[in-house]
């Protein structure tokens, strides 16, 4: 069971726009990821953690299809709003830049698609130092096997897979 630091470590949830929310997805639904992952931001910020939410705007259109924003209940005041252009979040967004001027050096994962977006930013803060830790239930994929590859192949050899609700913070030493 990770025990968290919350003066270093970030909630990073990835892609919950409605649009994408509301795809057919697996293994859980994507109304299912968001509602751990909602209460993983609220955990978050009640402990003082910042709390990153990334969403996709495509390249090269005037507009972006309906419902490219974020779901709106998970979206607070306090929260960093990253725009990403790419599959991963941390590509020209200055995401890097905002974490490590608050002294973060652990982040947590939710997202769809758990072997796209969210394992593309992953692998990416992993390159960059981050200590990386997954919350499997708060993330789903196109298909079952998709998201189980990345949880059971994948994200053990970049940090740590667990539950949601082991997730938890610690007293700062």
């Amino acid at each position: 069971m990770p025990v968290l630091d919350a003066r270093r470590s970030a909630l990073v949830l990835v892609d919950l726009m409605e649009r994408i929310v509301a795809l057919p997805l697996a293994p859980r639904t994507g109304e299912e990821a968001l509602a751990t992952g909602s209460e993983l931001a609220e955990a978050f910020r009640a402990a003082g953690a910042p709390v990153v939410l990334i969403r996709v705007e495509r390249q090269g259109v005037e507009t972006q299809p309906p419902g490219s924003g974020l779901v709106p209940a998970l979206v607070h005041d306090e929260d960093t709003v990253v725009v990403k252009r790419t599959i991963g979040g941390f590509q020209g967004t200055g995401l890097h830049e905002a974490l490590a001027g608050r002294g973060v050096t652990t982040l947590v994962f939710g997202g769809i698609a758990t072997n796209l977006g969210v394992e593309s930013t992953a692998r990416a803060g992993g390159d960059l130092g981050y200590e990386l830790v997954f919350a499997e239930d708060a993330m789903t994929a196109f298909t079952a096997e998709e998201h189980r590859a990345a949880v059971e192949l994948n994200f053990p050899r970049l940090g740590t897979v667990v539950p949601a609700a082991e997730i938890a913070f610690g007293r700062p030493e």
